[in-house]
């Protein structure tokens, strides 16, 4: 009992990576909350520092937010911390025995690495770092390449890269557990995939986006605008017969987990009045790389006679204002995601107009989180996730209508003059600068 009492009490360390930093906590949140855990962090919790301190989870937790995790690089037990060397040596101290133990008795093998963040040491200086731990009780062997257990000592020198301390911030010690999935990113790259098409998504937001969602084995997963016909090769204007969606999964041995692809007009409803889908995760078009079109058009068309049918029809189109995309949008989850499902877009601001009061809302989905991912000085994307919270009522459809906040993010209509715009003001500025010194 006093074993599991002093287990139940264990903190973890998170090293996350210091890049996309906004999106690292709705990621781990997430993650927990497929664990049925809350999100405690331990005290002086700093959401932008590379280190996170949780409490209230087990060892088992850990390994599932590791095993989905990118925006986490490690994950340990903590044993030991504070904001000197000296103070880490009476944590580590305090810290119980029985729980040491198992890993440091002499059939064991070890190994001490040192990591520092904003700050480059010397080896002899690594080696001075873990001399100095000799108060800990190791009576296993030292092994470089294949130990048992790893161990780490981490030292935090701020996030400043101009004003490094001579001293660390703060100090940790701990037992690894596991790494994050960092190297998905690399593996994933759309530069080795088979097929890439005009706005294809960054892998590494993409593995964001799913985790973001919720999405979990035997999900059934929908993107209402899952891409484009085109290719994105140079000197290739149409994609081959084999490059496609189906493609790719078959590149990276998740075939099985595709379904299909289904070429329709978001606008219109093509899907029976259900509730079918556990996560709608998509990136809807800007108007930037590829054109918001629909079917239709507010002139008459001449209908055939009765009983003669033409052999092809391109249906007309006209423009899909961003601000139509989005209401559509929270509209088709409202109706087809499940109860606690999620809605995962991105919404492209033009960022010296931005306010949150932009953010479309549904009266059927609760704003979980909203990250900013910026793309210029001017413009940036925000991933916007919200979850299902009840089943629509009848005029729940035209809520947004009567919203105060409509009217403002009616604004992204004219996000890609705006976006062009900043463009040219740039180009301007660089021509007039090349010219003085021309001159």
């Amino acid at each position: 009992m006093a074993a599991f009492s002093s287990r139940s009490c264990l903190q973890y360390l998170l090293h996350l990576a210091q890049d996309n930093l906004d999106f690292r906590l709705p990621e781990i949140k997430a993650l927990l909350a497929l664990r049925g855990k809350p999100f405690h962090p331990c005290e002086n919790f700093r959401e932008k520092s590379p280190f996170w301190c949780l409490d209230g989870l087990s060892e088992e937790d850990v390994h599932s937010i590791m095993a989905r995790s990118v925006c986490a690089k490690s994950a340990f037990e903590l044993w030991g911390h504070g904001q000197t060397h000296s103070e880490l040596r009476t944590s580590l101290l305090n810290f119980p025995s029985e729980i040491m133990s198992p890993f440091m008795h002499k059939d064991s093998t070890y190994r001490i690495n040192v990591y520092t963040f904003n700050k480059t040491l010397l080896f002899a200086d690594r080696i001075k770092r873990i001399d100095a731990l000799e108060y800990l009780p190791f009576e296993g062997t030292v092994s470089l390449k294949n130990p048992q257990h790893i161990f780490c000592l981490l030292e935090d020198y701020g996030t400043d890269p101009n004003n490094i301390p001579e001293d660390p911030n703060y100090i940790y010690f701990g037992r690894w557990i596991a790494d994050g999935q960092r190297d998905l990113i690399r593996s994933h790259s759309v530069k080795n995939r088979h097929f890439i098409g005009n706005t294809s998504m960054d892998a590494g937001l993409s593995f964001i986006m799913a985790n973001h969602a919720r999405v979990k084995q035997d999900d059934l997963v929908f993107d209402p605008f899952v891409g484009t016909g085109r290719s994105s090769r140079k000197n290739q204007k149409w994609r081959g017969p084999d490059e496609n969606i189906r493609a790719n999964l078959r590149q990276y041995g998740a075939q099985k987990m595709y379904v299909d692809v289904m070429v329709s007009d978001a606008s219109k409803p093509a899907w029976r009045d259900a509730a079918l889908f556990d996560a709608i995760v998509t990136d809807p078009p800007y108007g930037i790389r590829e054109a918001t079109r629909r079917t239709g058009s507010h002139k008459d068309i001449a209908k055939p006679a009765e009983g003669v049918f033409e052999e092809s029809h391109v249906p007309v189109s006209q423009a899909y204002h961003l601000s139509d995309i989005f209401t559509d949008l929270l509209n088709f989850s409202a109706h087809h995601l499940v109860m606690g499902g999620r809605l995962v877009y991105w919404l492209p601001v033009y960022r010296p107009e931005y306010c949150e009061e932009m953010v479309p809302l549904h009266p059927c989905l609760q704003l979980i989180s909203n990250c900013e991912q910026t793309l210029s000085s001017h413009t940036s994307r925000r991933l916007i996730t919200m979850e299902k919270i009840k089943e629509p009522e009848e005029f729940d459809s035209l809520a947004h209508l009567s919203d105060p906040r409509f009217s403002a993010y009616q604004g992204h209509n004219a996000f890609r003059e705006k976006y062009f715009s900043g463009l040219n003001k740039k180009s301007t500025k660089e021509n007039n600068k090349s010219d003085v010194s021309g001159d």
